[in-house]
């Protein structure tokens, strides 16, 4: 199976070039004062997850396509910052097109959500509190349909943006490209985004372990935590970063390194 296939050459090219772990380290630490000021001071922490929300949105195509064009060279010997750079200004204009049309379209699924929560409260509404059957089915079918589309449709254009990068592709022709590709690698691609998944997992519940730690606990809650120091700050702060730094640049060796062979 492909998705088995491309482990060895994307960790061998992550060895090769510890430079794509340093660049993903990067993007963790401009996620790490959120994390750091959610104890103290939660407002100040939403403001700062804002503004970095708004700069990555601008940045992230850049850094994808420069990542991207990276792991490929990696793939077959050394890289360095100056491919990142000029993979990343090569394709920033066309991946952030893409970037605004997948936002368009989650935002029409949103919406769809949304639309069945109001008719779920509007069945309530009128059924004085009582559930209403017929309207329950109705929210469960639509939120069920949005839900499948929004998981099929990132499933089917996932390369899109390795078509643009690596294969020279224009925007409408890269994500058909990824569509037809994972149509006729069905199999392996679904053990590819399993693989993924678990690292996805991985990385949120260390995410999810170190703000649960660190937030305001209620004063009646079960389990205690120590006290926040300096040394437990330092080391979450480590084992965050390290966690994104590999994990991150792993994605980008093996996605590139399976998108090459099902491509082959």
């Amino acid at each position: 199976m492909a998705a088995l296939k491309s482990l060895q050459p994307a960790v061998g090219a992550l060895l090769r070039n510890p430079v794509l772990i340093v660049l993903v380290g990067l993007y963790g630490l401009v996620q790490l004062p959120q994390l750091l000021l959610q104890p103290s001071q939660p407002i100040l922490a939403a403001v700062v997850s804002l503004g970095a929300s708004g700069i990555l949105l601008l940045a992230m195509p850049f850094i994808q396509g420069g990542l991207l064009g990276m792991a490929d060279e990696a793939l077959t010997g050394r890289t360095n910052l100056s491919t990142f750079i000029a993979e990343g200004k090569r394709n920033y204009v066309t991946l952030l097109l893409g970037y605004f049309a997948i936002f368009a379209i989650n935002l029409v699924l949103g919406v769809a959500m949304v639309f069945a929560v109001i008719i779920g409260g509007f069945g309530f509404a009128v059924g004085n509190g009582q559930p209403n059957l017929a309207v329950l089915a109705v929210v469960a079918v639509v939120g069920l349909l949005a839900l499948l589309a929004y998981l099929l449709f990132a499933f089917f254009i996932q390369f899109y943006a390795h078509a643009v990068v690596l294969s020279g592709s224009e925007l409408v022709a890269g994500f058909k490209q990824s569509v037809a590709l994972v149509r006729q690698n069905l199999l392996s691609t679904f053990g590819y985004s399993l693989i993924l998944l678990v690292g996805g997992v991985v990385l949120g519940g260390i995410s999810g372990l170190a703000s649960f730690i660190f937030a305001p606990q209620p004063a009646d809650f079960p389990f205690s935590f120590p006290e926040v120091s300096t040394v437990l700050v330092a080391v979450a702060a480590v084992v965050y970063i390290l966690s994104i730094a590999v994990l991150g640049g792993f994605y980008a060796t093996y996605s590139v390194s399976f998108y090459r062979s099902i491509e082959a």
